[in-house]
């Protein structure tokens, strides 16, 4: 029976990990899905005002705004592709409000052969959701000229002399504009399929487990 000790712990430590870690996912899955839920209960409001005293990332992403004033000409173009569109660039823009504030705002995505065109500074009202992307990583490219490789607000905010405040709009603000409105589907949420993972993994453990104490006893016979 000493021969059986050490698989047997091997057996039941393995699968007590497996299992905790599939328990963490599943809790971790109820906190994302709550996540998204406050999200879309956010989204859902009616836009506002910009609340430029206390804006917060925490507070108000994804908040719906309405923003007033005139796209000022001032351009970024981010490289980024659109399904069924192809390559081309989002295009942030410098947008100053009626009440004298610059923000910056997502115009939306605009073809590959387009850059540069002359885009409407279509003053009036605008809707759209606030947002702060995290896109910059160790591997993204430093800007050449007004050509970005990723979304930085704060440096995009600097450059373009703004609140480092980004509104993403969700209508058209040219014919040759496509918006790319924020949406929850981009919000990864694999806890489920983790979990799953984690409990598939703990069977096979706990059967190879298995198979394992059965040699060993038929090898004893």
């Amino acid at each position: 029976m000493r021969r059986l000790i050490f698989p047997v712990l091997l057996g039941l430590v393995g699968v007590a990990i497996l299992v905790s870690l599939g328990n963490w996912q599943v809790r971790r899955l109820g906190w994302k899905e709550a996540v998204l839920a406050e999200i879309e209960a956010r989204m859902a409001s009616a836009p506002a005002d910009l609340p430029f005293a206390q804006l917060t990332e925490e507070a108000h992403e994804y908040l719906p705004v309405a923003i007033t004033g005139t796209f000022t000409g001032e351009t970024l173009y981010v490289l980024t592709s659109l399904e069924g569109e192809g390559p081309g660039y989002r295009v942030i823009e410098a947008f100053e409000t009626e009440g004298g504030d610059r923000i910056l705002a997502d115009r939306g995505f605009l073809p590959d052969e387009a850059r540069g065109a002359a885009l409407s500074p279509a003053p009036g009202t605008w809707e759209g959701n606030l947002s702060w992307p995290d896109e910059v990583d160790g591997f993204t490219p430093d800007p050449e000229g007004n050509l970005w490789f990723a979304r930085d607000l704060p440096a995009m905010a600097e450059t373009l002399g703004t609140l480092p405040v980004l509104a993403v709009l969700t209508a058209p603000t040219d014919p040759q504009l496509t918006p790319m409105p924020i949406d929850t589907g981009g919000i990864a949420n694999d806890h489920r399929e983790y979990a799953i993972t984690w409990y598939l993994l703990a069977l096979v453990w706990a059967a190879m487990s298995g198979y394992l104490t059965w040699r060993i006893l038929r090898r004893k016979d």
